[in-house]
């Protein structure tokens, strides 16, 4: 059976102060990990994003933890390549993963880093699910379905996030959610709640810390 997708839910009251709580918290930058050897202990749920370069990957970082400048964004696509840790108070580790495409990235640089994503995603007990980052303005392009083939071969739960819905109209809005959704049916790992964000008008983030908070 083919699975059914939708727009994520609005929260309850209880999920949604449970999300509320834990992003009023402080959230701190732990370690850039660059090796399977430098990563933290698996001692509680983590929850990685991913993104192809400029998706707004740390904008809804910074937008979900009411910090401005705890993600960092890099001008030079693949210029970082490290997984980059974040501790929130009580709940998951957050892991902001480099954005893939690698424009300016050598050759060596791209291989160490696969390397690296594929023993992290099919290695990591402890990793609920990745947040996959996709620009409204584009859809899912050819490089994210890289990823997400990636993720289904690495039996790791994704959810889908759109991004920038501010940047396009209501109706380019319904056809790119359209589009996603088609896209998202060939992947077995994919969840099916699809969340729609702006980090620049904090559509969606109420919803997303929800998710965030309420994994276990």
């Amino acid at each position: 059976m083919q699975m059914q997708f939708r727009l994520a839910p609005e929260p309850d009251d209880a999920s949604r102060e449970r999300g509320r709580l834990l992003f009023a918290a402080p959230v701190e930058f732990l370690k850039g990990v660059v090796a399977m050897s430098g990563l933290p202990p698996s001692d509680r749920v983590e929850i990685c994003f991913a993104g192809r370069s400029n998706v707004g990957k740390s904008s809804l970082i910074n937008a979900l933890t009411n910090r401005k400048n705890l993600a960092r964004a890099s001008n030079t696509p693949g210029r970082t390549q490290e997984l980059n840790f974040f501790t929130t108070q009580g709940g998951p580790y957050l892991v902001d993963l480099p954005g893939y495409g690698y424009a300016e990235a050598p050759v060596a640089v791209v291989r160490k880093w696969q390397e690296l994503l594929k023993s992290y995603l099919s290695g990591r007990v402890n990793l609920r699910r990745v947040l996959v980052l996709i620009d409204a303005r584009h859809g899912v392009k050819s490089v994210d379905d890289e990823i997400l083939t990636l993720l289904d071969r690495s039996a790791v739960t994704f959810q889908a996030v759109l991004t920038k819905v501010d940047k396009i109209s209501k109706s380019d809005r319904e056809k790119v959610i359209e589009q996603v959704m088609r896209a998202l049916a060939k992947h077995p790992a994919a969840h099916p709640d699809l969340v729609v964000t702006s980090s620049e008008k904090g559509e969606g983030i109420e919803t997303l810390r929800t998710i965030i908070a309420t994994l276990e």
